[in-house]
């Protein structure tokens, strides 16, 4: 029964186990979303402007070629015209057509024409044509009393007595009419026109060709004709099908249904036999609708209203995109006209008509949607009789609210793929309803929440009109619905700032963010908003800055809602950036001081957000004042506190932010760098003392697994071959003359080296000026020379302090973070040597000294061979521009090919502000600028940047209500995590049963195997049969039960460093790997030994101040011979899983605890020995920590104590170094500790002295104790001696792995294996 109890404990403590590096910055690349091509807005809207109507009636004369029933229909725009004289019939004809139309667009030009002659018709289209411009044109036919079109594409008109018909030719009319043009033909066989017009217009495209090749040709001379492809044609019946002359209808079936659709609709639904169950309703009844069209309060408003949202709805679902935005969005009258052509579609087919269109639709009439438009007919005529006789009230149709319910269901109930939903554009008719617009706007927010897709579906319906205009609206319910809407639209298509700002949208925005009363997570939706109106668009800007955007920001940059403050500094960032009148309202409100604050936040995307919005603040172009420049310092030296923040965004980010302030002082980091230069020249000569260790100078990255990086020697660019003794020789040649001297650093110079390429590589080129080994070793030379006194008072500080720290980043652990850095870093050395090695400087005779001299004695007052006048060093020489001319023998034989000029020096540096008060002047610019890279400037900005913006809006763009996998217990992931939690249950049980039964005996070996490299750190992962070996700088992973070799890769670590502690992170769930070096670098590693590349997580320097003794030589020497009289401990590390804090310490005075969740250092607990630590071991629940030392102590530290406090004992009874200590993670969980000299002595930590001591045999290397079971394995030194071997217990099951410097793995078992 126990064992069950234990097993649901610990599935329950699994589950409940915090998990580490899990977060999106960990798993995703920070990018922002590839943008989607937005078509939905409109590039070409249009306006019908003017409009033709031309009737050939001839009331009272038939035409010959058609026999009309008797009766029959003859009604045209609902006038009889028999009922009055003809000429008079046709007058009030055209007058009603013309009304009918003005519904649809009261604006237009209508020009009638009635009866016409082939002249007129001339005249009225090209006169129309010439006012309307580009705009488009409307021509209404109407042939009731012509001949039916001829087949040659002919329609007919009369001649001026009414005594014949005259054909008139589509073709003429294309000509006349232009385009864009759309033409409505109400007559029989319409559809020949149809046709006729397309052969017309592809004829036309043929001879525009012809013109366009041939300029001799005679269709080149005259004028061109019309292009007709923006043409729209609607036409009533097909080519070979007559009018409906049934006498219930109107002659003008067609055009009735394109200018009155609800009162033929009316009529028609009447006409059907299912009529018949709406008692009471007859032809006349319907005339006496109540209300008007364009009041949708009224009866007649409400049907109309319908009748639009049913007939976008069917096309919207049945019409591909473009043409649905093409017929339906881009011009009113045109839309009108279609959405009317699918009623007429719907009505002309039960008479056996089929009506044309071009562009061709495919057919509506039969859609779903006709059925919801007849019930609503129903239900509004039902109630007719009552409101017409005894005057009740108008029941509204419960039409709107069933479509919401509908939409409602699909948002609900559906699956992730499938069809969008048909209503969406029916909610859009809805927001105009004040009583739905509340429902409708917060399922409008459901559906855009689905992805970035919703966003672009809801966008091509046409829904931004409608939420601008609600900006307007002064209800306070609405703004939360419409703030997260906007949220959504604007995180998918940025441009629509430029609407918001024109429509001063931007107001809404600012309200709702100053509003106090808003929930935290609106006014971040807020300030999303307004970071992108403001985001690089000077317009947006202003109106920011003038609705006090900056001022109100300021005032929640504390919020506690971290998402809050990390976009209210990102839009800090983005109005001021290159913006000097916002920089300079932030200077008055002391905004980079209050930004400060989040540079220690616990969330490292709000610490980014900080660096990023400090980066633009000092990255503004303008004139530079004593003022400005003082706020720049203190900014950059409030940045570089950061150069050791736990997360690899935020040190991304920071490179960024230092590389603004390096364009910005171009000039003086161009002077810092040189001295630099000059500084590790002085030191790159190896000394004979330590030739064997070339290695330790000049690391170079190479592996198999990361792709080499160039070893391209400093700013000459040597092209030499890529290994570390090329590399050093090249270096000699550089560096020594013919005495042996090193050479102070000159253009003249340059050049001596035999193997030097006189080319200078551009930054643009991979090949780096400075590669990594140069950078690397002026980072560690800078830490121990004399740099402080570097270039006169008021110029060192901060520029030789921020190129420490950029030198610091290019060597950070992260790649990303140090590519960033050294592609900044070789910006500025490549500005510097490109304007130091100007001819202007080779032939300046005269020497002067006014810059101070550089204070390193190597390279100061060096003769040159043959007794050349002294040289001064790279600092006098970059501030003079004035260096004397070496004799000429020292010159290079020939003059390098590429040689800049002066004026190579980009154009900004040459204005020196008042700050730079040590030149007299400037340097002139002279006039060949030729040689300077266009747009230096341009190349670190363009260069050096990160997608956090872009990969933090992301978070609007992804779904925010939807359950996260992790938490949907049918999930994919969910069901993994399950099982492992099971697997971890077994495991448990099966190794507490080992325990109680007792180890005797760890012999039988069950796996041995060659490793790649000599082990130096062997880790069993908990649950699996997994363990990880690390040699130097590469991690090996190895099936243990089945003796297969997983994954082998490459740490990444500079090749003078070694790997010397790994632990297993989130070991119960998703396994990472964290590995450290003894530089005091950390990695965490994930995707190991699944078939997957291993990926880096992330990197960071754990111990920044490793002991520079500890490395080198002292290395070689065997550690055994006397361990405690050297450091070498490199970092050890411990690691708690329940609290995610993992402690670090080694070659130290500190024990560093980090936390993983925050990742930043919370504690140094300061070691108070003066020896390293070798050993470290925490328990969770007693906050304690126990360090073992490298002089022999022991000592417990308390965490929760004041630093000074907080190490509460010491034991020094071992005599030398101790090999391991170890705290058992029990309530009374005792302390045990072992030396080099073999005695394991126990303690109780309550207690000053031992409780119990074991000796074992002498010579102790390595040892490991089990967590569990009272057990522990040691390893010791053979006489002649060999290196380091690890031995590692199997945290849960007692097993044992050996490592030896003969490359062999051993792990041996307590249970015989079952064969």
């Amino acid at each position: 029964m126990e064992y069950t109890d234990v097993e649901e404990e610990a599935d329950m403590s699994d589950w409940n186990l915090p998990l580490a590096f899990m977060k999106k910055r960990h798993s995703e690349k920070i990018e922002g979303s590839k943008a989607l091509a937005q078509s939905w807005r409109m590039k070409d809207r249009m306006k019908t402007v003017s409009v033709a109507l031309v009737l050939c009636l001839n009331v009272g004369v038939d035409p010959p070629d058609v026999v009309k029933t008797s009766p029959c229909a003859r009604l045209e725009c609902w006038i009889d015209p028999l009922s009055m004289s003809p000429q008079k019939a046709l007058e009030t004809i055209g007058a009603n057509l013309q009304k009918q139309y003005e519904n649809w667009q009261p604006r237009a030009r209508y020009k009638q024409s009635l009866d016409p002659t082939v002249d007129e018709v001339k005249k009225l289209c090209t006169s129309l044509r010439r006012n309307a411009k580009e705009e488009r044109v409307l021509f209404h036919y109407n042939g009731h009393g012509v001949p039916r079109p001829t087949v040659n594409g002919e329609i007919w008109v009369f001649n001026k007595n009414y005594t014949q018909y005259i054909p008139l030719s589509i073709y003429d009319l294309q000509t006349w009419m232009g385009s864009p043009s759309i033409f409505v033909y109400d007559c029989s066989n319409a559809g020949i026109i149809v046709k006729s017009f397309k052969q017309f217009a592809l004829q036309r495209e043929q001879e525009l060709e012809v013109a366009a090749i041939n300029p001799n040709h005679p269709l080149a001379q005259m004028p061109l004709p019309p292009s007709m492809k923006n043409c729209i044609q609607l036409a009533a019946c097909d080519a070979t099908e007559l009018l409906p002359m049934n006498p219930d209808l109107p002659a003008d079936l067609f055009t009735s249904c394109l200018t009155t659709p609800i009162k033929i609709a009316l009529r028609w639904f009447c006409m059907q036999k299912s009529a018949k169950l709406v008692p009471g309703v007859t032809l006349d009844l319907i005339e006496k609708i109540p209300g008007r069209l364009n009041d949708r309060r009224t009866p007649l408003g409400e049907l109309n209203w319908i009748f639009t949202a049913i007939t976008d709805t069917i096309a919207w679902n049945v019409l591909p995109r473009d043409l649905f935005q093409k017929l339906f969005r881009q011009d009113l009258l045109v839309a009108s006209l279609f959405r009317n052509f699918l009623l007429a579609e719907r009505i002309m087919r039960s008479y056996n008509c089929t009506p044309v269109s071009s562009p061709r639709l495919p057919p509506t009439y039969m859609h779903a949607m006709w059925q919801a438009w007849d019930l609503a007919v129903d239900i509004c005529l039902s109630q007719l009789p009552t409101i017409i006789e005894e005057g009740t009230a108008f029941r509204h149709s419960p039409f709107f609210a069933e479509q919401l319910t509908a939409f409602q269901v699909w948002l609900t109930m559906g699956v992730e793929n499938r069809n969008p939903p048909e209503q969406l554009p029916i909610v859009l008719q809805v927001l105009l309803s004040q009583v739905h617009r509340l429902r409708a706007l917060d399922l409008l927010g459901r559906f855009l929440d689905l992805g970035p897709w919703a966003v672009s579906l809801a966008l091509s319906v046409g829904i931004f009109p409608y939420v601008l205009k609600l900006l307007q609206s002064s209800a306070r319910e609405l703004r939360p619905l419409l703030v997260f809407i906007w949220a959504k639209i604007l995180a998918v298509d940025s441009s629509c700032q430029a609407d918001l700002v024109k429509d001063n949208g931007h107001k809404y925005f600012l309200s709702v963010l100053a509003d106090p009363y808003m929930p935290a997570e609106h006014r971040t939706m807020a300030v999303f908003i307004l970071a992108v109106i403001v985001n690089s668009y000077n317009t947006g800007q202003e109106a920011c800055l003038q609705g006090n955007l900056i001022a109100i920001c300021l005032e929640q940059l504390n919020d506690p809602h971290p998402l809050l403050r990390q976009w209210v500094a990102i839009c800090l960032g983005r109005i001021w950036q290159n913006f000097d009148s916002a920089r300079w309202c932030g200077v008055r409100d002391s905004a980079h001081e209050k930004l400060y604050s989040l540079l220690s936040d616990p969330i490292p995307e709000v610490r980014c957000a900080a660096v990023f919005a400090l980066g633009t603040f000092v990255g503004n172009s303008a004139e530079r004042t004593d003022h400005s420049t003082t706020i720049d310092h203190n900014v950059a030296m409030m940045l570089a506190q950061l150069i050791n923040d736990g997360s690899p965004v935020v040190r991304k980010e920071l490179v960024v932010a230092l590389s603004h302030l390096v364009v910005q002082y171009e000039s003086n980091f161009c002077t810092v760098a040189l001295q630099f230069m000059e500084e590790e020249k002085s030191y790159a000569v190896p000394s004979p003392a330590n030739t064997t260790e070339t290695g330790n100078l000049t690391p170079v990255r190479d592996s198999p697994a990361i792709p080499r990086l160039r070893s391209v020697n400093s700013y000459t660019n040597i092209r030499a071959a890529t290994t570390a003794r090329n590399l050093n020789k090249s270096l000699q040649n550089l560096n020594l003359n013919e005495e042996g001297g090193p050479v102070a650093f000159s253009p003249g110079n340059l050049s001596t080296s035999s193997s030097a390429s006189s080319t200078l590589g551009s930054p643009d080129n991979d090949e780096y000026i400075l590669s990594f080994e140069t950078i690397d070793k002026m980072r560690r030379v800078s830490s121990y020379s004399s740099l402080n006194s570097l270039i006169g008072v008021s110029f060192n500080s901060v520029y030789t302090q921020i190129w420490r720290v950029l030198l610091h980043l290019a060597a950070d652990p992260f790649p990303e973070v140090s590519d960033l850095a050294m592609k900044v870093l070789n910006s500025i050395a490549y500005k510097a040597a490109m304007n130091t090695r100007s001819p202007r400087m080779l032939d300046s005779g005269s020497l002067t000294q006014s810059a101070p001299a550089s204070p390193t004695s190597k390279g100061t007052h060096i003769h040159q061979a043959g007794g050349s006048p002294p040289m001064p060093s790279a600092s006098s020489s970059s501030l003079t521009n004035e260096v004397p001319k070496p004799p000429a023998r020292d010159l290079p034989p020939a003059r390098p090919p590429y040689t800049p000029t002066q004026g190579g020096q980009a154009p900004h540096s040459h204005q020196f502000t008042r700050t730079r008060k040590m030149f007299d002047k400037g340097p002139d610019q002279t006039a060949e600028d030729g040689d300077e890279p266009v747009g230096h400037r341009n190349f670190i900005n363009a260069a050096v940047q990160t997608g956090l913006c872009d990969w933090s809006a992301k978070y609007f763009a992804q779904p925010v209500m939807k359950m996260p996998e992790e938490h949907d217990v049918e999930s994919q992931v969910r069901k993994e995590r399950e099982w492992r939690f099971l697997r971890n249950a077994r495991v448990r049980r099966q190794s507490q049963r080992i325990v109680q039964k007792g180890v005797t005996r760890l012999d039988d070996q069950i796996f041995i195997n060659r490793n790649p490299g000599v082990p130096s750190v062997v880790k069993f992962h908990p649950f699996n049969p997994c363990i990880a070996v690390a040699d130097k700088d590469s991690i090996c992973f190895w099936d243990w039960e089945k003796g297969d070799r997983l994954d082998y890769f490459y740490n990444g670590n500079p090749r003078y460093t070694r790997i010397t502690a790994m632990e297993y992170l989130n070991g119960h769930d998703c396994s990472l790997l964290l590995t450290a070096t003894d530089d005091g670098a950390l990695r965490i590693w994930k995707n190991f030994a699944d078939q997957r590349n291993p990926e880096m997580v992330t990197a960071w320097q754990g111990l920044s101040d490793m002991l520079p003794t500890t490395r080198g030589l002292a290395r070689r020497v065997s550690i055994y011979l006397d361990r405690s009289k050297q450091g070498g401990a490199g970092m050890v590390v411990d690691w708690e899983q329940e609290t995610g804090l993992l402690m670090t310490s080694g070659d130290v005075r500190v024990i560093r605890i980090w936390d993983t969740e925050r990742e930043m250092k919370v504690q140094d607990i300061p070691t108070g020995a003066d020896s390293c630590v070798t050993s470290l071991s925490c328990d969770p629940q007693r906050s304690l920590i126990v360090a073992g030392l490298g002089d022999g102590s022991v000592r417990v530290y308390d965490r929760r104590m004041a630093p000074n406090e907080c190490r509460v004992m010491t034991y020094r009874e071992h005599g030398a170094w101790v090999v391991k200590a170890h705290l058992q993670r029990e309530t009374e969980g005792h302390i045990i500790s072992v030396s080099v000299n073999g005695d394991v002595r126990f303690f109780e930590p309550r207690s000053p002295d031992s409780v119990n001591v074991l000796q074992t045999v002498k010579g102790l290397t390595a040892l490991d104790i089990h967590p569990q079971a009272n057990l522990f394995a040691c390893q010791w030194e053979h006489l002649w001696g060999c290196v380091l071997i690890p031995v590692l217990l199997f945290p849960l099951q007692p097993h044992l792995a050996v490592g030896s410097n003969d490359y062999y793995m051993s792990i041996y078992s307590a249970e015989k294996r079952q064969r």
